[in-house]
């Protein structure tokens, strides 16, 4: 088993609740028999969510922080018990407390369990007590506030670039070439339907291929709004995405407003973006360093990806 077998990310409660519920009845209502009431509660919108995913991006485990400090819903996959997954997901709960400021947390910890949490630093209080018949106890930890750092003097930024036009294969092609090559550590695609003309070429395919090789920890995160057209023909991207599935990230849209927006772009984290009014076309502007409106589109596909949901579509193909 290595580290790069699953990974612990977080989760979206809307968008990622079909691959949240499915972990938490498999372990707690299918194997533990506890009722459905009581496994999805009230409480369960307002939390912060983690999920752990294998290799094919599929969830294999959760947990979950409550806004009062309150740890629980830790569940994992029988067959990815004992391989590290439990602790990955208590110290994504752990880091996540410590970064909103809790000095406390407490967890209701199933008892064949309290042996698991001490290792992390949390002690019994109080007496056991049953929960949907299964004996319980309550563990506390305290918590280490997060050292305030200086902050770092910003760095110089590169000399801003005008924005050029572009209206031609050729040239699109070298905008985006440009962006892939320049980007450290993300890339970010907005795209109707991985449009063949651009992202289906064998330079583009390329270089996607050699960032996600050569930037230790990159991701690529792709919103692509028509699934069904992308999996109408294959697709290039797709089966790079197959090859590399702990570096791309695809999600698609739900809400209408999401589905109907004509454009399509591409970011890099280096200030450069390359933009579409109309992603069927290929007239549009780009630049290499223009944070204004790089930053702009970063927010606004933030603002998209949340309320994405995992492209399940694409999970018969390995992503």
């Amino acid at each position: 088993m290595n580290i790069s077998d699953f990974r612990v990310e977080p989760a979206d409660y809307k968008a990622d609740f079909d691959d949240l519920r499915a972990v938490r009845e498999a372990v707690f209502i299918n194997e533990q028999n506890i009722p459905e009431a009581i496994e999805f509660d009230a409480a369960d919108p307002n939390c912060h969510h983690v999920v752990a995913r294998d290799n094919q991006h599929r969830a294999i485990g959760t947990a979950r922080l409550s806004p009062e400090g309150n740890i629980g819903r830790m569940a994992v996959l029988p067959y990815w018990r004992g391989k590290g997954v439990g602790k990955a997901l208590i110290l994504a709960v752990l880091d996540k407390a410590q970064k909103l400021g809790f000095t406390e947390v407490s967890l209701n910890a199933q008892a064949y369990l309290v042996d698991f949490y001490r290792k992390f630093g949390f002690h019994s209080e109080g007496d056991a007590f049953t929960v949907a018949n299964i004996p319980h106890q309550l563990m506390r930890s305290t918590l280490k506030p997060l050292e305030k750092t200086t902050r770092p003097v910003p760095k110089q930024r590169s000399a801003l670039v005008e924005i050029a036009e572009f209206s031609s294969i050729d040239e699109i092609t070298a905008a985006t070439l440009a962006l892939i090559g320049a980007a450290r550590k993300e890339i970010r695609l907005y795209s109707k339907d991985l449009e063949p003309f651009l992202y289906g070429r064998s330079d583009v395919l390329e270089a996607l291929k050699q960032f996600a090789i050569n930037s230790s920890g990159g991701s690529i995160l792709i919103i692509v709004q028509d699934t069904l057209a992308v999996r109408a023909d294959p697709h290039p991207l797709i089966d790079l995405a197959q090859r590399l599935p702990s570096i791309f990230t695809i999600r698609t849209p739900i809400e209408p407003a999401d589905l109907q927006y004509p454009s399509a772009y591409l970011i890099n984290d280096r200030d450069g973006y390359c933009f579409r009014q109309q992603s069927s076309v290929l007239r549009g502007v780009w630049s290499p360093v223009m944070p204004s409106r790089n930053r702009q589109l970063m927010d606004d596909f933030d603002t998209v990806w949340e309320r994405c949901r995992v492209c399940t579509e694409f999970r018969a193909l390995g992503i």
